[in-house]
This record gives structure tokens, sequence and C-alpha cells, in this order.
């Protein structure tokens, strides 16, 4: 009664028996080898080829809601700058390359059952050309939460829409499969697809990047980055000794032993961007072989039925990410790109930084850097108990966003007033042990204030 496709239930009944045959998902070090040196996408020196535009596909995913931020709509109808929101950028991203390329570049959204009423609204008000296309949306499935301890389909009297939950972004294959866009695309002629989350406004589509995905006949690609210290808790690209594909570990799928081994950054050199081109005739070969879905490693989350209450029933939910396709695909292979195709929004600290005068907005609709950071980006340490909420750091700065282009590390903790007139320079620490909120405006410059 659900209506949910064949595709996503094949998915789900293989996570499903991974799950009672007691796998654990655990991929454990002594199995897989690091990866070798990747080509740097600055140094790839093959012309771009305008003509693969017309067999290219852009999708974003738009599933979350952005509820650790203290949001009740989809993420990117926040607002990020200028008065324009995640979606807004994407979509004068999407109208300027069209524009520059002169070709009608195809656009697409994968929204979940959350966010798709809100987005499809807010495309229909703002950008009614796009909102008109055919195939704009693609709608995430839905799988069944389950008891923790029975793995029985789990209740909620008080709302049964809580007995549900999103299976992770590696939805997004049994969703084209199930939508029957794969197959539409395909006949329409479509052979390369370039997929992003929604939050990161860095992910646009680079055309020295498809053109060297094209002329390598690489079936899967992905953009990595090269990890940092502030990366090593995050999941790396490795290499399994037993067939030598590329796959992917997560946090999740190493265990306590294997720790030191996966937070080794000069080990374990490269992350998982998201940033994720497929070969959409290839995809379709590996969902035939598998009789109509492509089968993913779990990923086991534990929650409650109720995500507010805390006492409600204890449940697993059953996930799979959609980077770890790499394992599935022959002839996958990986590239570097540099940090500024990867600016997710995941926290206040990032929301922040994006909004002062840190970042600036390109030609080309892209958030970057101020050249006057001198290439280094603000460390934003903003209290987490006091500002995990959106609505709270917007009540922590309600006439505008302080200056950051000169300031070097900004540390907060306790509540605080800011303005737009607020400049903060070098490194500052700001504690605040009152109820009441300090307010802080003029130029801050290498300070340390208490309250």
């Amino acid at each position: 009664k659900e209506g949910i496709a064949q595709s996503a239930i094949s998915a789900f009944e293989s996570t499903f028996n991974s799950l009672v045959s007691g796998n654990t998902g655990i991929i454990p070090e002594s199995t897989i080898s690091p990866v070798p040196e990747l080509i740097h996408t600055d140094s790839i020196t093959t012309a771009p080829n305008t003509g693969l535009l017309s067999e290219t596909v852009v999708l974003k995913l738009n599933g979350g809601l952005g509820t650790g931020m203290g949001l009740d709509k989809a993420k990117s109808l926040l607002e990020v700058k200028n008065g324009d929101t995640f979606l807004d950028l994407t979509a004068k991203q999407v109208m300027h390359m069209r524009k520059e390329f002169g070709q009608n570049v195809k656009f697409m959204l994968m929204n979940s059952f959350s966010t798709s009423d809100d987005t499809l609204d807010f495309f229909k008000t703002k950008y009614p050309s796009l909102a008109a296309e055919e195939g704009l949306e693609m709608l995430q499935n839905k799988v069944p939460k389950l008891d923790a301890t029975t793995y029985e389909p789990a209740t909620c009297e008080s709302d049964t829409s809580n007995e549900w939950c999103p299976p992770g972004h590696g939805d997004l294959y049994a969703a084209l499969i199930g939508s029957g866009s794969l197959a539409a695309l395909i006949e329409g002629g479509y052979k390369y697809m370039f997929v992003s989350n929604s939050d990161n406004l860095g992910a646009t589509l680079d055309l020295k990047i498809l053109t060297h995905f094209a002329a390598t006949d690489a079936s899967f690609m992905m953009e990595c980055c090269e990890r940092t210290e502030n990366d090593k808790k995050g999941g790396h690209l490795a290499i399994r000794n037993s067939d030598k594909h590329l796959i992917l570990r997560e946090s999740a799928m190493c265990a306590d032993e294997d720790e030191p081994a996966f937070q080794d950054i000069t080990k374990h050199k490269f992350f998982n961007t998201n940033n994720l081109w497929i070969r959409l005739d290839k995809l379709q070969e590996i969902v035939d072989k598998f009789g109509g879905f492509i089968p993913l490693p779990m990923i086991m989350n534990n929650k409650t039925v109720d995500p507010k209450d805390d006492a409600s029933q204890k449940v697993v939910q059953l996930e799979t990410a959609m980077g770890a396709a790499i394992e599935c695909f022959d002839g996958a292979s990986a590239v570097i790109v540099p940090r500024t195709r990867f600016a997710p929004v995941k926290k206040c600290n990032d929301l922040l930084l994006l909004r002062s005068d840190a970042y600036i907005i390109t030609d080309d609709f892209r958030p970057v850097l101020n050249p006057l950071c001198g290439g280094t980006a603000p460390v934003i340490a903003l209290d987490s108990k006091k500002y995990k909420m959106v609505g709270a750091l917007e009540e922590a700065m309600p006439h505008g966003v302080p200056s950051l282009v000169n300031c070097k590390r900004l540390t907060v903790k306790g509540k605080v007033l800011m303005n737009g007139t607020t400049t903060f320079i070098g490194n500052v620490s700001i504690t605040n042990k009152n109820d009441e909120p300090m307010r802080i405006s003029g130029v801050i410059g290498n300070s340390d204030l208490k309250n």
C-alpha cells in the first residue's frame, strides 16, 4: 500500500539479509591496501569537449531536512548568501552553465517524501522554466525501521510516519531504476551523470572533469580530496585485496583495533566528496546482472522510532551510501579535486563562514574563499550546545553577519550578540558564562574576551 518500487524492495531485502546473517559490515585493515597516488584534476590537459554536454545529466541529492540544524523543511531552502538559498544558487548555476555552453544541460533533483512539496513549490514560484521541465524530480524511496531486538518492523502509534525512514543516498540507484528514470535517460541518449549533494555548492558540472571521465572510458569515477587532520574520522578510499576493486570504508565499517590505521592520513590519503560521475549504460548492465538492483554494503544506524522521544522503541535503520557503489563497477576510478569542489554545510560553523565576507559568490554562482583570506579559511568553533540550531545562530546576529575576512580563528563559548559592524581580526576567543548574551561590536583583534 506504500507504493514502494520493486528495485527498492530488492535493495532492502539485500541489506536486511546482510543484517540477519550476522554481517557486521566491518572491513578489516588486513583485507585492504592504501590507494596509491591519483590524478589531480589540476593536472588534466585534455581539451574540454563541449559535445559531451548533450549526453550529460546533472543530479542533485535533495532529500535532507536539516533536522540536525533545527530545520523542519528542505535543508536546501536555507538562506546561505545575499538572500539566496542553496536551491537558488543551484538553479542559477544550471542556467548560467546552459547560457555559457549554449546547451540545455539536463538537470534533475532526487527529493524525499519530506522535501518534495517545498522544493517543487519553490521552483514553480522562482524558476518556472526549470519547474516545467520533464523529469525534474525523482523521489527517494522509504524503508521500514526495524525493532533493534527482533528485527520486526517497528511501530509508532502516535505517528505512523515515524515507522519509515529514508534508505540513505545509496537509494539513488533504486530510485533511478524504480522511477523509470534510468531507462528514460538512456533512451533519450544520455550517457553520463554527475551527482552531488545539494548542500555542496562547490560541486558544479566541470567540463574538464567530464571530458577526462569520458576520455578514460571509466564506468564510475569518484571525486576525492586529500585527507587532513580534520578529516581523519571520516571514511576513506581503499583497494580490496581480494579483487583489487576500489572500495569505500566508512567509520562504521572499521573495527576498534583498526582505528589507528583508519585515522592514519599518511596511509589512507583520500576521502569521498560524494561528487560522483556515473556511466548510465554501465549502471544498467550491473542492474541487469543482479536482477534489478545494485547490492551495496549495509550501514546500520541505531536510533529510536520517534526521533524526538529518546524513551521510544529502539530501532535499527538500514542505509546504504551511493559512493559505495564504486566496488560494483569494473573499471571504476577516482581523481583528486581541489577543496573548492567540497564545501558542504553540515553545522552552524559552516553556515556562519559561508554567510560572512570570508566567502564571495563568483560570476558562475559558486561560493569561493575571498582572495583576501590568503588561501586559508578562518577556523570557526561556535559553542556546540548554544549554536547547534540555525535559529540560535540568527538570534546571535539579528542585524547582519560579522566580518571574518581577516580572522584566523574564532572561538565562541556561551551566548553572544554580534552585528554587521562587528569585525574579527586574527585569533579571537569569546567566553560568556552568564545567561544574558555578551554584546560584541566594533573591531576585535587578537583578543581573549571573558565575561
